[in-house]
């Protein structure tokens, strides 16, 4: 599992966008730090202080219920002071990579978040564990199956709760798509088509980039989300997949996939499409029906989502996404409701993008899937 050092990691990043500082030096005036005597609210400690983690996850912890911002964890020493300042968190509470175990006598922390790049997800989410912590861990779950069951079994046998970062699950545009063809309210699905990509221009350095950190490419970044589209567009697992790969640009996407589409087949007789991609930018649900239709146009970016269907257009509150989700789980932590996004729904994904790379490996051949309920 040690794909890459974390010296070396740090180096990576040191060239890329995730080794910039964004923070502002402005403090928000209410640090939920500080609000460490509300007994309903849970600490999260973010593993890893990049871009998601700076501009999503902690000002979505700002506004969450049962939630908040109790740690960091960082390979970069000077953002300890910033993310210190901003968010009140005490020194205590401030680790890095080398020191991060020691998060297990920290009473104020119960859910670790993990944010790092693919490579780390397995190292971290385990030692989470084992330090008897809560773990949500970022999507992909991991580099291939076998972390994803290494991380599983680590969590069964330290008894802590298991949350992959399907921020979806829990915001209502896509919630109500799942309520639409549970309730087969426009008759038998006929066919879903999916895309989730965005072109990628501006640095060739960053990790999503380097094979040994990332994995793979667009399937492993943004095609979960086309995969994870098609499942609950349909509201089963597939049965089988086709996979082709397409490459325009070798000199920039030097070690990682560019551009993939694949088919799948489900039990039903549901046909399904999928392209994602780093070179195309597309984002987009679309379900036809025997009496009709639904589609989410944007499908899976950050807020604003939009949706419609034969009878209309959809029209919900606009919240952020990762609020949310992590209330979602601290739900589940606290009151025991169901986990919208557990364990077993990242390693079906990560059996689904195996078999995609295996049927472009084999030369599109056709990759029968065994899933059954898994992650349903």
């Amino acid at each position: 599992m040690d794909h890459i050092s974390r010296r070396k990691f740090n180096k990576t990043l040191s060239k890329g966008i995730v080794g910039s500082t964004f923070l502002s030096s402005l403090p928000y005036a209410c640090a939920l730090g500080a609000d460490q005597n509300n007994q309903k609210k849970l600490g999260v400690a973010l593993v890893g202080l990049g871009s998601y983690s700076t501009y999503q996850l902690a000002p979505a912890l700002m506004d969450c219920e049962y939630c908040y911002l109790a740690a960091i964890v960082t390979g970069t020493p000077e953002k300890e002071k910033i993310w210190q300042d901003k968010y009140g968190i005490t020194r205590e509470n401030v680790y890095n990579y080398d020191n991060f175990d020691k998060i297990a006598s920290n009473n104020s922390v119960d859910i670790i978040y993990v944010v790092l790049p693919n490579s780390m997800h397995a190292d971290f989410s385990i030692r989470a564990a084992r330090a008897g912590k809560h773990v949500i861990c970022e999507k992909p779950m991991a580099m291939n199956v076998e972390e994803c069951d290494a991380i599983i079994d680590a969590c069964k046998k330290a008894n802590v709760k298991l949350g992959v970062g399907y921020r979806l699950h829990s915001e209502p545009y896509t919630k109500e798509i799942k309520r639409i063809v549970a309730a087969k309210e426009f008759g038998k699905i006929n066919y879903i088509g999916a895309e989730a990509a965005y072109r990628s221009t501006s640095n060739p350095e960053q990790w999503r980039l380097n094979i040994e950190l990332s994995g793979g490419g667009a399937l492993m970044n943004m095609g979960v989300y086309a995969i994870q589209s098609v499942i609950y567009g349909s509201g089963e697992n597939p049965i089988s997949v086709t996979a082709q790969e397409f490459s325009t640009r070798p000199d920039y996407f030097k070690e990682t996939d560019e551009t993939i589409t694949a088919q799948f087949e489900f039990e039903s007789g549901v046909f399904a499409n999928i392209m994602t991609s780093h070179n195309v930018s597309a984002n987009k649900l679309f379900g036809s029906c025997d009496n009709g239709w639904f589609e989410l146009d944007p499908a899976s970016t950050y807020i604003p989502l939009a949706g419609r269907t034969s009878k209309g257009p959809l029209n919900f509150k606009q919240e952020r996404q990762q609020k949310l989700q992590m209330d979602d789980f601290a739900k589940h932590v606290l009151m025991g409701a169901p986990n919208v996004a557990p364990g077993e729904m990242g390693k079906r994904d990560m059996i689904i993008v195996e078999a995609i790379y295996k049927s472009i490996a084999a030369g599109n051949k056709k990759i029968p899937l065994n899933l059954g309920q898994m992650g349903l």
